[in-house]
């Protein structure tokens, strides 16, 4: 790699560590309430957007608008990791969202710069990128309050990720403010395992069909498997796999695929497809871009990719090739700023979700059909688009 090709991946990691762990700070608190019964339930299947000023909390199943949470400054959402929790990342940490009763609840893991937020294996674990710790807790406790759960320190803060096995194992991101470099393996004792720093600009995860973890670089992944850490090198000097999602079905992890260090948004057209049984990486190209916010897994574990061509995409991961396409949205544009809206893709069990910021409108796909059953109007542009999920 050059000089300036080294320097760029430096400025671009930077870029990064603040376009996912950063929030702008909150105006004014919101009004919270204490975790509600664990029998009350208002909201089936229920569905979790942002939106400039606070989140809106949908029936999943109906697909209508159950209620409006104001939430000041800019916030992020994911599943927390049972059927009726989501957390909302703001300026202070991890707030409890109780999505089935639609109950902004005043219980928070407090951490700055809340980051990533992972479940596997009964478990959830936060990164709170502004201290490095690593928070991890049964997502079925949250229904009788905050669970005090495990913690554990990085060595040092920086835009992280964690993730827990089912045998207690800790996998854990390498790196510092200015520089992330891999990743550690930890026992359930917390005592090193294994270690690699042979990943520049680590970013994001995927857990595939047998606990195979993969950990995005910018000339590759990691691969954890069987207690061995190895590497899948790109098929580029500079081959970006910075977002992944994986599936308890198949052994092929889906990633985005950059290869350009010095775009100030690059927007790629191929995909990435990691084989954590061969150790191979494929590409696969949509002939349509994409965003960090577009990759999804279907039913049967089926590779989902939102297109700015409005077309979500299935693909035969083993195939490595499009099976169909399912047109929702008119074509888009991904905007240069990473906090700005964009359509969002969420898939859980038959129904795969997508918003439409532009429309202020919210899809719902029958993923057998492929057609669209039903679809809700917001009073404000979505930003992101998530559900509870365990």
């Amino acid at each position: 790699m050059t000089v300036r090709s080294r320097t760029t991946a430096l400025l671009a990691a930077g870029f990064l560590l603040t376009a996912c762990g950063a929030q702008e700070p909150a105006a004014a608190p919101a009004s919270a309430e204490p975790a509600p019964p664990a029998s009350q339930k208002t909201v089936t299947d229920p569905i979790v957007m942002t939106y400039a000023g606070g989140l809106y909390v949908l029936d999943g199943q109906k697909l209508e608008l159950v209620k409006d949470i104001p939430l000041a400054g800019y916030n992020r959402v994911n599943p927390a990791g049972d059927e009726r929790h989501v957390l909302v990342s703001t300026s202070t940490g991890f707030r409890v969202l109780d999505a089935a009763s639609a109950t902004l609840r005043a219980d928070e893991f407090k951490g700055a710069k809340p980051g990533h937020v992972v479940r596997r294996a009964g478990t959830t674990v936060l990164f709170s990128d502004g201290t490095g710790e690593v928070t991890m807790f049964n997502p079925k406790d949250l229904a009788t309050g905050l669970p005090k759960g495990e913690t554990y320190k990085a060595a040092a803060p920086h835009h992280g990720v964690a993730i827990e096995l089912e045998n207690g194992e800790l996998v854990v991101t390498l790196g510092t403010e200015e520089k992330r470099t891999g990743i550690v393996v930890l026992d359930k004792d917390r005592k090193e395992i294994t270690r690699n720093e042979d990943c520049p600009g680590v970013h994001g995860e995927a857990t595939a069909q047998g606990e195979a973890v993969v950990i995005g670089c910018e000339n590759g992944v990691l691969l954890y498997k069987d207690g061995k850490i190895s590497k899948i090198e790109s098929p580029d000097e500079y081959g970006r796999i910075g977002n992944q999602s994986g599936s308890d079905l198949s052994p092929i992890v889906l990633g985005d695929y950059k290869k350009d260090p010095d775009a100030e948004l690059e927007r790629p057209t191929r995909i990435s497809l990691i084989d954590t049984e061969t150790g191979k990486l494929k590409l696969v190209d949509l002939g349509t871009s994409y965003t960090f916010r577009s990759l999804a897994r279907g039913p049967q574990g089926e590779a989902l990719v939102l297109g700015t061509d409005g077309a979500v995409h299935v693909i035969d991961p083993a195939a490595a090739k499009v099976v169909r396409t399912i047109k929702v949205l008119d074509d888009w544009k991904e905007p240069l700023d990473w906090q700005q809206p964009r359509p969002n893709i969420f898939a859980r069990d038959q129904v795969v979700y997508v918003s439409d910021p532009v429309g202020k409108r919210v899809h719902a796909i029958d993923f057998t059909s492929g057609k669209v059953t039903k679809t809700a109007s917001l009073p404000q542009p979505p930003n992101e688009l998530t559900g509870t999920a365990d």
